[in-house]
């Protein structure tokens, strides 16, 4: 067989060289001619998979490694009898690690307390309930929105969208869907931002399309005390770079960017190629690739346990890192921004999970132990 794969793909070639012949290349060069005579797509959300691109082609299976879908065309693949997997919520930790990171950030440099603040979450799927646990560990109120599943349970704590947007801060996880009763394109709109506080806090780390950025620069002119936490962007690579000189923080796309997350991804769609085409499974990822990146923080007993987690959290990331290697973009030729764009996602540094910082803590810090081992630290006490 032939596969035809997105070299920035995470150990791809370990994975699938045994498979079949494998041919590697840049996610936005994958077209046509390129995979007329492949086999097996694998990809990532630079690749549209579409009818222009696999019409005539003799592809029997695409896989995506990331967890958002919507540069698939699932209608065409399923009426062409294409196969298809995704990774989906292999990134899920990692985006909560990032919202969470953002969030103490904030907090610092704005001077409120997260614990008097309210978090709204739109989109309840693997993120949203992954983030609502977290905060939840926290100890922060938050209130869910998500019609799907309202529609599907009739679960009473699915709220309305109006209700969740009077919160203090709102954070999105939600698909991007142009068609349907549930469609998310510009889902934040002139009339849902005239329902937000006039101090509120807005992150998105799912599509860029969610939002309408044009509606969105002119609430931040309006409402200056406005903050705003944007990793996705309507029209990557080429992102507006106006607007990204307005928020607070704007980052590259990488929120679910950790080494963790992606090799997970890698696995994941390997187990489903290997289902599909019913292959032997001889691959799975050495463990040492996950030795590197991991660090020691001792806690002391004289910092309270809301100080102590936002010490580890931003100790192990702290986001400002990855908002100031994108404002550079600012400084080069508008011409090469999509480049640069591109560039800060291929050579992404390392960035472990939480669980590679070991906390040590005092034996007697019980409840501390309890919340940073509920997100994800590993935790021992002494």
């Amino acid at each position: 067989m032939k596969i035809v794969a997105d070299i920035q793909i995470p150990l791809v070639q370990q994975a699938f060289s045994k498979i079949g012949d494998l041919q590697l290349c840049t996610g936005r060069t994958i077209t046509s001619e390129l995979v007329k005579d492949a086999d097996i797509l694998l990809v990532r959300s630079v690749t549209p998979v579409n009818a222009s691109l696999l019409d005539n082609s003799r592809v029997k299976f695409v896989a995506t490694a990331t967890s958002g879908t919507d540069h698939i065309d699932f209608g065409y693949l399923q009426k062409s009898g294409i196969g298809s997997a995704s990774a989906h919520g292999s990134n899920a930790q990692s985006v909560v690690e990032y919202v969470l990171s953002s969030l103490f950030i904030l907090a610092e440099q704005q001077d409120f307390d997260l614990r008097k603040k309210t978090v709204g979450i739109i989109g309840h799927g693997e993120v949203g309930s992954c983030l609502r646990k977290a905060l939840g560990a926290i100890g922060i109120e938050n209130l869910v929105n998500d019609p799907p599943l309202k529609d599907e349970t009739g679960d009473s704590m699915y709220v309305e969208l109006e209700d969740v947007m009077k919160m203090d801060i709102i954070s999105l996880h939600i698909p991007l869907t142009n068609i349907g009763p549930y469609s998310t394109r510009y889902l934040l709109d002139k009339k849902i931002f005239a329902g937000l506080k006039q101090d509120a806090i807005l992150i998105n780390t799912s599509r860029g399309g969610v939002i309408n950025e044009t509606v969105l620069k002119q609430h931040i002119n309006h409402y200056r005390k406005f903050s705003t936490v944007l990793d996705v962007w309507e029209h990557e690579p080429e992102i507006d770079q106006e607007l990204l000189a307005k928020i607070h923080i704007g980052t590259p796309h990488i929120a679910g960017y950790s080494t963790d997350a992606k090799i997970r991804a890698t696995a994941m769609i390997y187990n489903e190629t290997c289902n599909y085409f019913n292959i032997p499974k001889n691959w799975k990822p050495a463990g040492g690739l996950l030795d590197a990146g991991i660090q020691e923080l001792k806690i002391n007993s004289e910092v309270s346990d809301f100080d102590a987690i936002a010490m580890t959290v931003t100790a192990h990331y702290d986001v400002r890192s990855d908002a100031a290697a994108l404002r550079r973009v600012m400084e080069i030729d508008r011409g090469e921004a999509g480049y640069y764009f591109d560039e800060l996602r291929k050579n992404y540094p390392l960035r472990r999970e939480f669980s590679a910082t070991i906390v040590m803590l005092p034996a007697n810090r019980r409840n501390l132990a309890n919340i940073l081992s509920q997100l994800g630290f590993t935790v021992i006490k002494q």
